[in-house]
């Protein structure tokens, strides 16, 4: 009966979270041109405006990936799910997965971005072929003005957030699994 009324809890937190994909008159056959594309240029644009010293890691980075909306929900038990373009020398190179799921105290809902830039082409390779993957302890970096300027590398990576929506208690562990595909 707890699971049952647990598991009902988690559906109704997270799933205004869900993000519907309908159809879009402006889609082309060309994937480099797609809506997830759009939005993932969209959202790079976003972090730029609020942070202009990000510039200086899509000029040095190896590659990125954007995910321009995660969505998490929780009550105890969470889940977090994204979809975004992998990038290589400013061009798109594919469709990236984001998964997350938490075990904590937490509460609510909540989107935001998610930015992660890959310094050399071990880390990016590793992201690529799917043995990639944060641990708990991974830290993100919440965009702000100049935030930029003052983060390095931590193993690789550097991770950036930027929100968009939602109200979150959120003080709980879990991991971001990823999956990438060929653009289609």
């Amino acid at each position: 009966m707890f699971r049952s009324v647990l598991f009902g809890l988690l559906l109704f937190v997270s799933a205004p979270l869900a993000m519907a994909e309908g159809w879009d008159p402006r889609e082309t056959d060309d994937p480099t041109k797609s809506k997830l594309v759009r939005n993932s240029e969209t959202s790079v644009a976003e972090f730029l405006k609020q942070d202009p010293t990000l510039q200086t890691f899509f000029d040095k980075a190896y590659g990125y990936v954007i995910f321009p909306r995660v969505g998490k929900g929780g009550l105890l038990v969470g889940y977090a799910r994204g979809r975004g373009i992998v990038y290589k020398d400013g061009a798109p190179q594919g469709k990236a997965y984001l998964n997350q799921y938490s075990v904590g105290a937490q509460l609510g809902g909540r989107s935001y971005a998610e930015l992660i830039f890959f310094r050399d082409q071990l880390e990016y390779d590793s992201f690529v072929d799917g043995s990639f993957s944060f641990r708990a302890d991974a830290a993100a970096v919440i965009s702000d003005d100049g935030a930029g300027a003052a983060t390095e590398y931590s193993n690789g990576v550097a991770v950036f957030t930027r929100e968009r929506g939602g109200a979150m208690v959120d003080a709980s562990l879990g991991g971001q699994q990823f999956r990438v595909e060929a653009l289609d």
